[in-house]
């Protein structure tokens, strides 16, 4: 038998954050290397690792991020390997040097703590969607796990003139630089997103990258986790 599980056994260490299969994250934890990840998102641990939800460092800065008791992140330290998942979503490692990004908040599996990071409002998009949509901006330079339901796909808006729109469920991630406005479509309403009635979109436009998944529907993934 312990051949025949020999190929899902842990592999050797390679960088800070990298995939174990498509649907798990691997992070090597050390001593003064704190982690912020989703709250309820970790499945196994090899060392000495500690966790606080809800910790002091996070309750202004993601106090509008839900509703609710906490916020939906927890400080993971200690050393030792951490193992992060979230409901089989595939996981989407990224080493950011010296660069920002824009995260779906429910997209966002973990992050380097000592990354720079602030909760907001898309802007643009409230007025047509009703609540609106959470993002997270993280930068510097440090390692950020994302999710995704299925494989994504990259957009490069930088490719052409036209304007970029993606369903709002769809996306999970986006350069902070590039502009970004919310699109009403009555038309297409039959066509785009799995509700009824109008159609929302948001618009990018500029110099950057969108990551959209394949899938369009979020609700089991909004849920706070303790």
């Amino acid at each position: 038998m312990n051949q025949q599980l020999a190929g899902f056994a842990p592999t050797p260490i390679t960088a800070r954050m990298e995939n174990h299969g498509r649907s798990m994250l691997k992070v090597a934890m050390a001593s003064g290397q704190d982690l912020y990840a989703r709250t309820g998102s970790m499945v196994a641990y090899e060392g000495f690792v500690q966790y606080e939800p809800n910790p002091p460092g996070v309750r202004q800065v993601a106090s509008q991020w839900v509703t609710g008791e906490g916020a939906p992140i927890m400080k993971c330290s200690g050393d030792g390997l951490l193992y992060l998942a979230d409901y089989g979503a595939d996981v989407v490692v990224i080493n950011l040097n010296n660069d920002s990004l824009s995260v779906n908040g429910t997209n966002l599996l973990a992050f380097d703590a000592h990354l720079q990071w602030g909760v907001e409002r898309v802007k643009g998009l409230a007025k047509f969607a009703g609540q609106g949509l959470w993002n997270v901006e993280i930068a510097g330079t440090g390692w950020v796990a994302l999710t995704s339901r299925g494989t994504p796909i990259v957009v490069d808006c930088g490719r052409g003139e036209d304007e970029t729109y993606v369903d709002p469920d769809a996306l999970v991630a986006w350069s902070p630089n590039l502009k970004v406005k919310g699109k009403r479509s009555f038309k297409a309403s039959s066509l785009v997103g799995r509700g009824s009635g109008e159609a929302y979109q948001m618009a990018f436009s500029g110099q950057g990258i969108v990551v959209v998944q394949p899938s369009e529907d979020s609700t089991d993934r909004l849920r706070v986790r303790g």
